[in-house]
């Protein structure tokens, strides 16, 4: 049966080649622009989705009852965009800024404050070059998400064999779980200083595993009102770091100079390392190709399709410009407070609030609360949408059909477990924070290129793609862009396990991880070059 869907969709597409658009029947058009999906859609039941029907928001503003999107498609077929609609601007406005969150977690804002109080302001330039690296990144799988109708784990799942589907899970997995516990303890953190020390972390940690919860039960009203919480979430933070920056009164002058004008020293390869580490997270990539699903598209009318990447390209650039700017504050921040001083190398999230009230603190400013309020907001936004992230992947791979609020407490206990241990176990100083920080960073850099590789494989196969597949020029960028954070986390992961790693036991452990690591990974790569080529 699934090969015969494959021939009714070869000969289609056989057809279709010298057929205008507006020649094409509905099955054609199907079948030329998603070959892939019809010969498992008889087991459609059994298939878990990020978005019931139901929940899907309704992005059509046509006047027309029977067929809502006739004008649009009129137009489309006649080879005209149709004018652009703030309206429909905003009924697509949503999904980027959840994604957003992730270039905001708390892991961001160490790096940004360490970038800062080493560099000054001359690591401006890669701040925003890593940025807009990500908006690349995050494009490419809004548009998987929208052109297939299902998101990069689901993906992943039909693409790759057993073996490799089950190591790509446990890498996500061990990506998110390592990025939540950044995020959870950030937020644990903002509880301590906003209770004046009262709440320990630990205490911190499990209030923010219930508030989670309580977050993620809104989108049962909605996922608009779950956007709305992000919405005021973000607002939150850009308040909170805008108040520092005007309060603190950084240079101008520098700060465009550290923006175009591009500087990089040896004294501070790592920080720059970890400014660019931390744009691209893992399970972000997942999670932003499922967020796009719930609007409501259909990926077999190639219009809608169209229409529906032109405004998520639009939303996705307009919500990563407030990040860029929030980091750029808390960058400038402490650039200029402890640029060149000795507290500079001893700076990290745990004591950055004490840091900036001595500097800054007055009476009828408590800077400390200030930072306390945006790193809360930044620790709970991005802790669910971790949770909701973990969601994706775990359905997307494992075509579990669990109820939601299950795979929440499945996906919250891989992180709230581990971390509750590492707080209690790490709370013994800053410097022992940092340390857990720099290894939780180490673990996610390990994972990078196993959600971009796979990303850059699928969204160039014509089998999954159709004619949404990206062309030549945009491979060789993407995959050009994907080679600078696995060289640059290549490098870092050698530095760090070459000063970590003592012994002949662990380094043959060590050895014996690296060599299947770098299998898997040229594994990945040779795939995805023969899909290139």
């Amino acid at each position: 049966m699934a090969a015969a869907a494959d021939a009714d969709a070869d000969a289609a597409g056989e057809r279709a080649a010298g057929a205008g658009l507006g020649s094409r029947s509905a099955a054609e058009e199907r079948s030329l622009l998603h070959p892939s999906l019809f010969s498992a859609y008889s087991d459609e039941d059994l298939v878990e989705r990020a978005f019931e029907p139901a929940q899907k928001i309704v992005v059509s503003i046509s006047s027309d009852p029977d067929d809502p999107d006739a004008d649009d498609e009129h137009l489309y077929y006649g080879g005209h965009a149709p004018p652009f609609s703030w309206r429909k601007l905003w009924l697509f406005t949503g999904p980027g800024f959840l994604m957003s969150i992730a270039f905001l977690d708390p892991g961001n804002l160490e790096g940004d404050l360490q970038a800062g109080a080493t560099a000054g302001d001359t690591l401006l330039w890669l701040l925003f070059w890593a940025t807009a690296m990500g908006l690349l990144v995050q494009l490419l799988a809004a548009r998987l998400g929208v052109a297939t109708g299902k998101h990069l784990a689901e993906l992943c799942r039909d693409e790759y064999p057993d073996w490799a589907r089950r190591g790509l899970w446990l890498m996500a997995e061990v990506s998110m779980v390592s990025a939540d516990i950044q995020e959870v303890i950030g937020s644990a953190i903002a509880i301590k200083i906003l209770s004046n020390g009262f709440l320990p972390i630990w205490v911190g940690v499990v209030i923010t595993a219930l508030d989670c919860f309580f977050f993620l039960s809104l989108e049962n009203y909605g996922v608009r009102k779950l956007e709305a919480v992000f919405a005021v979430l973000i607002a939150t933070m850009a308040w909170s770091f805008a108040w520092m920056f005007i309060k603190t009164k950084p240079n101008g002058k520098d700060i465009i100079i550290g923006i175009l004008v591009p500087r990089l020293s040896s004294r501070v390869i790592s920080q720059a390392v970890g400014l660019v580490g931390c744009v691209i997270t893992p399970h972000n990539v997942f999670l932003h190709s499922a967020l796009v699903q719930s609007r409501k598209i259909d990926p077999h009318k190639e219009y809608q399709v169209r229409e529906a990447l032109r405004y998520y390209t639009i939303e996705s650039t307009m919500a990563l410009v407030v990040p860029f700017m929030i980091n750029l504050f808390v960058t400038t921040v402490f650039a200029k407070g402890f640029y060149g001083t000795k507290e500079a190398g001893n700076i990290g999230l745990e004591n950055a609030g004490h840091f900036l009230q001595e500097k800054f603190g007055e009476d009828f400013f408590p800077i400390l609360y200030i930072w306390g309020i945006g790193l809360l907001a930044a620790g709970t936004s991005s802790t669910i949408t971790g949770t909701y992230a973990g969601q994706f992947i775990m359905s997307g791979f494992l075509n579990w059909r669990l109820k939601k609020w299950i795979r929440a407490l499945i996906t919250r206990s891989f992180a709230i477990v581990p971390t509750i241990t590492v707080a209690v176990y790490f709370n013994t100083s800053d410097s022992a924070l940092d340390v857990l920080n720099e290894w939780l960073n180490v673990l996610q850099s390990i994972q990078i290129p196993f959600a971009l590789i796979p990303l850059i494989t699928l969204v160039s196969k014509e089998q999954v793609m159709g004619v949404f597949k990206i062309g030549p020029r945009t491979q060789i960028a993407t995959w050009a862009v994907a080679s600078v954070p696995i060289i640059i986390n290549g490098c870092l992961l050698l530095d760090f396990f070459s000063s970590e790693v003592k012994g002949l036991l662990s380094g043959l452990v060590l050895f014996a991880a690296v060599i299947a690591y770098v299998s898997f990974l040229l594994y990945l790569i040779f795939r995805g070059i023969a899909v290139f080529s």
